[in-house]
Order: C-alpha cells, then sequence, then structure tokens
C-alpha cells in the first residue's frame, strides 16, 4: 500500500511556489508515496498542471467543512508548510501523524521589532525541505518548479514588433505598497534599462504601468499589467531576457525558470529568506536605515513617513547583460 500524504501550504502565490521542490523530491525519491496537495482555491492555477501532485484539492471557506472531507481520504501523514490555526484544526480533525514547518516567528519578530539577528542564514526553500528530512528525502538542487499550461504560453507576435525580438520584464507589483517603488522611481529605473521592457501586474498596477510607458516611450515600455492572467504573464517571464521584480510572486517565477533577477527590496529584508532561490540574482536594497525591516510582511505606506527604503535606494549598478545585448 503506497503512503498516503497531503501537503498543506494555503496562500499566497509565492510561497506556494516555494514548496515546489518538497512536491518534486518527496515524490520522486519516494515512490511509495501518493501525494496530495491542499489550498486555496484562488490558487489552483499554480499547481492544477503540476506532474508530481497526484490529487488537488481546494479550500473554499469553510475549513471544518473541507476537512471534514479529507478524513475520507484516510491520509496516513500531514506536512503541513503553512502552520497557522487553521492548519491546526485541520490536523486536529484528520487525527493523523504530521509533520510541522518551523516558521520562526519569533526570530522574525525580533528582528523587526529589536532588530536582534537571530534568524538562520537558510533559504526558506532549504527550511520547507527540512520539515521532511525525516521521511529520507534530500534537496535535488533542481530549484523551483512552474508549469505553464499551453493555453496560457504567450506568443512573441501578440507583443508591441519593438518588444517581439527581446525585452526585461519589470514586475512592478507588489501586494504591499511598502514593497514596491514610487512611481518617480520605477520610472527612473526604465529610463535606466533603456531597453524594450514589459510591465508585470495585475489590473490594480495598470494606472502606474501606463503611466511609466507614457513618460519613458512605448517604444521602449509596453505596458502589460492586467491584460495577462498569472500564467501567461509567467509565459512573459520565462521568456524574457532578464527580470526586475519587486518582493513578489514574480520574482519566484523568474527563478524558477533561471532567469537572471534583479530584485528589489523595501521594508523587507532578503535574510528572512525568500530571495531568488538558485539562480542568478542581483539585490537592490537600502542598507543604511535602522529602521528595516520594519515588518515581516509589509504596510500600506511608510511608518515614519520618510519611505527611505525605496526614496534613497540608489540605482548605481551595471546591467552588464543588455551591454553584451547592445554589442
Amino acid at each position: 500500500m503506497p503512503l498516503k500524504v497531503l501537503i498543506v501550504r494555503f496562500s499566497s502565490i509565492g510561497d506556494i511556489i516555494l514548496t515546489t521542490p518538497v512536491i518534486r523530491c518527496l515524490k520522486t525519491q519516494r515512490p511509495d508515496i501518493e501525494l496530495h496537495y491542499l489550498t486555496k482555491s484562488s490558487f489552483r492555477f499554480l499547481l492544477e498542471q503540476n506532474p508530481y501532485i497526484d490529487q488537488l484539492h481546494l479550500l473554499d471557506d469553510s475549513i471544518w467543512q473541507t476537512a471534514q472531507q479529507l478524513r475520507q481520504e484516510k491520509f496516513d501523514l500531514v506536512i503541513d508548510l503553512h502552520h497557522n490555526l487553521r492548519t491546526l484544526t485541520l490536523k486536529t480533525i484528520l487525527g493523523v501523524e504530521s509533520l510541522s514547518f518551523n516558521k520562526l516567528n519569533w526570530e522574525k519578530w525580533l528582528y523587526v521589532n529589536l532588530k536582534i539577528k537571530a534568524l538562520p542564514d537558510v533559504h526558506i526553500v532549504d527550511r520547507y525541505l527540512d520539515t521532511v528530512r525525516s521521511l529520507g528525502v534530500e534537496n535535488d538542487n533542481r530549484g523551483l518548479d512552474y508549469f505553464i499550461p499551453y493555453r496560457d504560453v504567450v506568443e512573441r507576435d501578440w507583443l508591441p514588433e519593438s518588444h517581439q525580438k527581446s525585452y526585461v520584464v519589470y514586475a512592478i507589483g507588489g501586494q504591499h505598497e511598502t514593497k514596491k517603488l514610487p512611481l518617480p522611481r520605477m520610472i527612473e529605473l526604465c529610463e535606466k534599462i533603456d531597453y524594450p521592457t514589459v510591465l508585470l501586474g495585475g489590473k490594480e498596477d495598470a494606472a502606474n504601468g501606463e503611466a511609466i510607458a507614457q513618460a519613458v516611450g512605448a517604444e521602449l515600455v509596453y505596458n502589460a499589467c492586467g491584460k495577462y492572467n498569472f500564467n501567461q504573464s509567467a509565459s512573459l517571464v520565462e521568456q524574457a531576457l532578464i527580470v526586475f521584480s519587486h518582493d513578489t510572486g514574480l520574482m519566484h517565477v523568474a527563478a524558477a525558470f533561471k532567469k537572471k533577477v534583479y530584485s528589489i527590496w523595501g521594508n523587507t529584508i532578503p535574510a528572512f529568506g525568500m530571495y531568488p532561490y538558485q539562480t542568478n540574482f542581483v539585490v537592490l536594497e537600502n542598507r543604511h536605515l535602522s529602521c528595516r525591516p520594519c515588518s515581516k510582511i509589509g504596510h500600506h505606506k511608510c511608518p515614519k513617513g520618510h519611505f527611505k527604503c525605496m526614496n534613497d535606494l540608489s540605482f548605481n549598478f551595471e546591467i552588464r547583460e543588455l551591454k553584451r545585448q547592445r554589442w
């Protein structure tokens, strides 16, 4: 009989992508495992094409109802990679053995509130994998996975002619305002890039995208914010020369496709362990502030009012990949 295992990670986009090495390593190194995964229904698109998942389960609203349905599956083991009150409820109802991810919330609190550095210098992916080490699973060092359905593959001729040969992606979105460059600095960055650039983000980023395109010029900047679904945006990332991104989900998509990533950090920090995984990357951050990090997630606006982590971020760096293209 196979060992029936349920992985749980409810949200969000980046966090779910960061669990993909656990999925792959479990399935390839433990062929005796029948692997199930539970996530929110709104994130189904991230995992429904993953060939290492035997069955995908979706959470809508009621954790109680979902748990009662999952009891019928008679799991042998739950791997809790979210580890919050709802997953505790789920594990209690299922009543089976579980392995739970250590979120290091206390260490993060110390860093954010007292600036005491107690966090280990370990990427969150490796910490996810530590959760299943007792199952004999090791890191295969193949990085992150992202699987795009054929229907969402973007053809180059869908883009403006100026961007069909080669382009840079700049993911301008972010879940919180303090994780994004202010609009004038986005414009400044695109002027520095000075290469055909596709702006990616949701509908909420479309107005900023349009302002950037108008300021820099449509021959250089194509505002794709809100025009493509997430998988289509991932397809554009896969075809990009290099990727600029705030601390957001598309940064991890870029890492999955082994793109060179210029990652831009505001109130959050790479030391939290969620920088681009197993790909070439450059960190752009203001390291000269005593107030940073001010949150492990983000804020609607800078608590200090000056937003120096983004306003004073230096753009004094070289984009060597684009120099080679111009030669």
